[in-house]
């Protein structure tokens, strides 16, 4: 017999702070779930106005805008998770076509060397970006608009130095260009879906591994949310934000590689003004502007969003400039509807 008065054994409980949070209440907290619920809307408005759009040939259509969105987007959505911005993301896309371009045409080298080449340059101009945010503790929206205007630069003013011109044409006509655009450029298809689909399927698979399954996830997520105590617990901030630098460039240089093979041309103006629709996306899909929150998935998602607005206006027959406005609107809703559900999520307890 027990000893009378003995304290009862103690009864092991759940975690108190998942316990009382409902299925419901976890979902909603996910960051792409705005995302979802703004993509399926946007899918049935556009489609009541267009019966074409959810049909396979309108599919092929809008995925093929938003592959090319989303595919830089993912990589940016993990550097804002980070904490950090690349201004220069969309005009890096111009610069690996123009790269790709006079390689191959003016130099003569094969399509295959000039696109590595070309995608161990734009690694490099990652590197400089994290590089210099991390010794010269400037912001990266500075760092990366100089970055920006650089290149920029360089583009217009080293086009029409080799070319005498502003674009580079006849990449189709380089050695290897036939076995290069079928893995980057070409359609796999009838209906015309673009191998960029599967790319963009691809990256943002292995993006959301990164950030859910490995230590690298959890160092990313860690440093934007606050670099100094993830600093203080042993991870390599540095490291880390330099990394994503790099592969947010080496990913839009791979993008730039992709548009060019498939016009087999490129200009010097290719991409400007892109890197507002990579945020865009990441912020319509969740992502945060102070870092520490958001999902490559939802990034994806937001990708989708544009795609479907861009080639739904046309679809519907309206004046295609409204699709800036509409870009706008996306935006500003998307901030709010997230906020709204987050806080929603974050009172919930049943």
């Amino acid at each position: 017999m027990s000893a009378v008065g003995a304290p009862p054994k103690p009864v092991p409980v759940a975690d108190e702070r998942l316990a009382n949070i409902s299925l419901t209440a976890r979902l909603l907290r996910r960051p792409e779930i705005g995302a979802l619920l703004a993509a399926i809307v946007v899918a049935i408005f556009f489609w009541t106005q267009s019966s074409l759009f959810l049909q396979l040939d309108g599919i092929a259509n809008w995925t093929d805008v938003a592959s090319t969105i989303g595919i830089p987007a993912v990589m940016v959505a993990l550097l804002m998770i980070g904490g950090e911005f690349d201004l220069s993301a969309g005009v890096m896309t111009g610069t690996a076509g123009l790269t790709l371009g006079v390689l191959a045409t003016e130099v003569g080298l094969n399509i295959w060397l000039a696109i590595v080449l070309t995608l161990i340059g734009a690694t490099a101009i990652g590197f400089a970006n994290g590089y210099m945010v991390m010794k010269t503790k400037l912001p990266s929206f500075i760092v990366t608009l100089a970055t920006f205007f650089i290149l920029q630069g360089v583009n217009l003013g080293v086009t029409k130095l080799i070319t005498d011109q502003v674009t580079v044409s006849g990449i189709d006509l380089a050695a290897g260009y036939s076995s290069a655009n079928a893995i980057f450029g070409d359609s796999f298809t009838s209906h015309g879906f673009r191998i960029t689909v599967l790319w963009w399927i691809a990256i943002t698979l292995v993006a959301t591994w990164v950030l859910t399954r490995t230590r690298t996830g959890n160092w990313i997520y860690g440093v934007g949310g606050d670099a100094n105590a993830a600093r203080n617990v042993g991870v390599p901030v540095a490291r880390v934000k330099i990394g994503l630098f790099m592969a947010t460039s080496f990913v839009c240089a791979l993008t730039g590689i992709m548009v060019a093979l498939r016009l087999a041309s490129t200009q010097a103006g290719q991409g400007v003004g892109e890197e507002f629709q990579y945020i865009i996306a990441a912020v319509v899909g969740g992502c945060v502007l102070t870092g520490g929150f958001g999902s490559a998935v939802g990034a994806a998602l937001g990708a989708t969003i544009i795609g479907m607005a861009f080639i739904g206006i046309q679809f519907s027959g309206w004046n295609t400039d409204w699709r800036f406005l509409f870009l706008g609107v996306i935006l500003l809703v998307a901030v709010l509807v997230n906020n709204y559900i987050r806080k929603r999520a974050e009172g919930a307890r049943r």
